[in-house]
């Protein structure tokens, strides 16, 4: 079955509609920390959040180009919104690699089923008839106000304390309690909080093993359904980029409208457009934020394209994660670039630009980008060194 070379059409055309109420509340998010109930509202309407949810439950079942796509169109309006319908939408997907009880108990009941997430194994289960009795927290939940589920990290254990696995389960929101714990200088709407779950109980049909999960092996049943063959660790890396390629897009055309009319103080040039320092500064922050976009639209095709045939390898899943650190790298020092040229205007609090700045740093500095990290595991594999210091490959 072929994978389309690019995104759906259709869910682009429904972000990009969104960018008006996007832009208008996405400060009354910045301040109250999350995300308004209408966006969030909107954003399902659109059907957005089951972007990569199965035909079988409703869902549009895309693909990691699209997703990309359209959170970038999102993030061109508002960095939180980008980042909480990504979110959502790739662990919509995470939870359908569950076996297919799970996907039942999570899609069947409920279509429009909100899943987030924390990867770290934060949590600890204990085993129990039928299952596990899992007590952890878990940190950086985005999007956790608007959960109906969660799929989060443990260490689940033997009778003697030995770790047996590690593994994420599924539990419903409603079983944890969230902490207000997310007072960050960016990304303020994503509400991403503390959750928190004593001796939950999590049946054996909830928990997907990460070791055999990185190396795509799924407990789900086999179906004609390419998108839940893709890689793991790809998956939820890249998704990572979508909503900091559309920050990257939106500080450029600010600083490029801008400079239209705005004058370059202690200059004669009456508009920055006629400063040749001016010019090359936003050309070299545009061809950052290409290059960007250059490495995500590469290993996103990548990922869809080997969905069909199988999981991607070790070296070319590393080399998929030295491209999201590197490409997240270069949207946050274009954007930089571009604040150097603006001027000083761009840190006031009525800017938008301010707000882009706090995002995209904000962003960039998710564990799944981090470049040294990245770069780390792509270069031992350069070197035939055969040392795993990441699940998340």
């Amino acid at each position: 079955m072929p994978v389309e070379a690019g995104p759906r059409v259709e869910l682009v055309e429904a972000a990009v509609a969104l960018q008006p109420l996007l832009r208008e509340h996405a400060a009354r998010g910045d301040t109250d920390r999350a995300v308004p109930a209408e966006v969030i509202r909107a954003l399902s309407d659109a059907g957005v959040f089951r972007s990569l949810t199965p035909k079988r439950y409703g869902g549009q079942e895309a693909d990691l180009r699209t997703l990309t796509a359209v959170s970038e169109v999102l993030g061109e309006a508002d960095g939180s919104a980008a980042w909480v319908a990504m979110i959502i939408s790739v662990t919509n997907w995470l939870a359908c690699l569950f076996p297919d009880q799970a996907q039942e108990e999570v899609f069947g009941a409920d279509p429009d089923a909100r899943v987030t997430g924390v990867a770290a194994p934060t949590g600890v289960g204990e085993r129990v008839p039928g299952g596990w009795r899992v007590t952890g927290r878990w940190t950086y939940n985005s999007g956790a106000p608007y959960a109906t589920w969660v799929a989060v990290g443990a260490l689940l254990k033997h009778d003697n304390d030995t770790v047996a696995e590690q593994a994420l389960v599924l539990i419903p929101a409603a079983e944890l309690v969230m902490e207000d714990t997310w007072h960050t200088a960016g990304m303020r709407g994503t509400a991403s909080n503390t959750l928190v779950g004593q001796f939950v109980f999590v049946p054996e049909h909830r928990v997907l093993s990460v070791p055999a999960a990185s190396e795509g092996l799924y407990p789900r049943t086999a179906r004609e359904e390419v998108l839940y063959g893709a890689s793991f660790g790809p998956m939820l890396l890249l998704c990572l980029l979508g909503p900091l390629l559309g920050l990257g897009k939106a500080a450029l055309d600010l600083v490029m409208h801008a400079a239209a009319s705005k004058p370059l103080s202690f200059t004669l040039h009456g508009r920055q457009a006629d400063s040749v320092g001016i010019q090359l500064q936003l050309a070299e922050a545009a061809m950052k934020i290409e290059t960007a976009r250059l490495h995500t639209h590469r290993a996103t095709m990548e990922v869809d394209q080997a969905a069909a045939t199988g999981p991607l390898d070790y070296p070319a899943r590393a080399h998929i994660r030295a491209q999201a650190g590197y490409a997240a790298r270069q949207i946050v020092e274009a954007i930089d670039i571009l604040l150097d040229a603006h001027g000083a205007s761009a840190f006031a609090e009525t800017s938008i630009l301010q707000r882009i700045w706090r995002d995209a740093n904000t962003a960039a500095r998710h564990a799944g980008l981090i470049p040294a990290v990245g770069l780390e595991v792509y270069g031992k594999t350069l070197l035939g060194v055969n040392e795993r210091v990441s699940l998340m490959v």
